[in-house]
């Protein structure tokens, strides 16, 4: 018996310090929920689930972001649907304005309310917003940068890259040499008659002035799709088409041979057709092989395999080369993914009455609300491929989130399986550890009191 090192004191006081220790750990982990609370308790274990919990966390914030995104889609497609009510009014009042039973003044009171129409239109596209970003007036549709051409649109077809075409000659508006200065004023009686100008009649009478013969003419022109020319003595000189190209013809009859003559136009009729422009592709550029171009005045449409869809408006009187470079810009891209690069492009085009090429739309005149009724299907089928595609963005960001939500679970199941502490078993640890301090406890107290009895022996 030894009382200078009391080594089973010293033994037994080693063991209670480490279950000490594990008894501690143990209750850190009851408390916390976590069998990793520290990176020495597993670091491996803690490397992974901190990934894992990055991964998490994105994915959660990615599913939001796919649910903004579509809030935005619903939001242009609400303000879309409205255009396209307005655009079925206007239809229905351009098939109105067709039906010949209706007056020059009732034409024109359609006219206002097209005209109208057609300013909520050009408001609904300029103002459409969601969180102050623009929807509708183009600045998310690719951009595109070229010279000499306007109103350019590409579809989602339409890949990033230049695209070289030359216009070789310009497009022309029908023109017919008609001149006043034949005229003798006041009108005499022979000199009466009725000028017909696509259709639209003028009724010169006896005893009219130069101005009244002017206004008579230009106004019936007007009503005709057509526009007179005037030289510095305000004579009539030639009348034209408004519009370029050869769908926009002119005829123009005089009733009279008296007033036949003195115009110089015939009672049988005078006709002109306009001239397209003429566009050639560079398949040397960015253009496909088997690409095409339609033009139809001083508009060009481009088609290729694969829906490629290419259109634009040529600068009045251009010839000569031009350059478009289509980019990647543009677009709201949507992140919809926890990581770089996981991204969603979403585009939507201009929907004021310049891009859908309703701008010019006036069905006061004679031809203009047959006319009007193919420009208006013309745009109704736009809008409508627009917001299909907004349907489709939706349908494919509704299983995003999906996609994501299940995803998040599942990888916030594996982190638990390597993170969180399994409680009932941690509990069994736990009164383990704490039955062995108590009886560490005991033992030490035991161990301390042996020098006592070695003392006995010097009694």
């Amino acid at each position: 018996m030894k009382i200078n090192n009391n080594i089973s004191a010293v033994i037994t006081n080693k063991q209670l310090l480490r279950t000490e220790n594990t008894l501690a750990m143990s209750m850190e982990r009851l408390s916390s929920g976590l069998r990793i609370n520290h990176a020495k308790d597993n670091p491996s274990g803690i490397a992974i689930s901190g990934k894992m919990q990055a991964q998490i966390d994105a994915l959660g914030q990615s599913s939001d972001n796919s649910n903004d995104g579509i809030s935005v889609l619903e939001t242009a497609d609400g303000a879309l649907g409205e255009v396209t009510s307005i655009i079925q009014r206007m239809r229905e009042l351009s098939v109105q304005a067709a039906n010949d039973i209706n007056s020059q003044s009732e034409k024109d009171a359609i006219q206002t309310e097209i005209a109208s129409l057609k300013e909520e239109i050009d408001r609904i596209s300029s103002t459409t917003e969601f969180n102050t970003k623009s929807l509708l007036n183009g600045s998310l549709d690719a951009h595109v940068y070229a010279n000499d051409v306007t109103r350019i649109q590409v579809n989602s077809n339409v890949p990033a890259g230049v695209y070289e075409l030359s216009v070789d000659s310009v497009a022309q508006k029908a023109q017919i040499a008609m001149s006043t200065s034949g005229l003798t004023y006041p009108i005499t009686e022979a000199q009466a008659g009725t000028i017909t100008i696509n259709g639209s009649p003028a009724a010169i009478t006896a005893g009219m002035t130069q101005e009244q013969v002017l206004e008579t003419i230009r106004t019936a022109a007007e009503h005709g799709d057509a526009e007179i020319e005037l030289d510095t003595s305000d004579n009539i000189v030639g009348v034209n088409s408004k519009r370029y190209g050869n769908s926009a013809g002119l005829l123009i009859s005089a009733s009279t041979d008296e007033l036949a003559n003195a115009l110089g136009i015939s009672t049988d009729g005078s006709s002109a057709v306009g001239v397209d422009a003429n566009v050639t592709l560079d398949k040397a550029s960015a253009f496909g092989s088997q690409a095409t171009v339609a033009v139809d005045g001083n508009k060009a449409t481009i088609t290729d395999v694969n829906g490629f869809n290419m259109s634009m408006l040529i600068d009045e009187g251009y010839t000569g080369n031009v350059s478009l470079e289509v980019t990647d810009v543009g677009p709201m891209d949507l992140q919809i993914g926890a990581n770089e690069g996981q991204q969603m492009s979403v585009r939507i085009p201009a929907t004021d009455t310049k891009s859908l090429y309703i701008d010019d739309l006036d069905v006061s005149t004679v031809s203009g609300a047959a006319r009007g009724i193919g420009l208006l299907d013309a745009a109704l089928t736009k809008v409508n491929e627009i917001r299909a595609n907004l349907g489709a963005y939706e349908n494919r960001l509704e299983h995003t989130v999906s996609s994501l939500d299940q995803t998040e679970e599942n990888m916030t199941s594996a982190i638990s399986r390597i993170q969180d502490v399994d409680m009932a078993e941690e509990m069994v640890e736990y009164t383990k550890q704490n039955v062995l301090a108590q009886a560490g406890t005991s033992a030490l107290s035991q161990a301390n009191e042996m020098p006592q009895m070695a003392l006995q022996l010097l009694q």
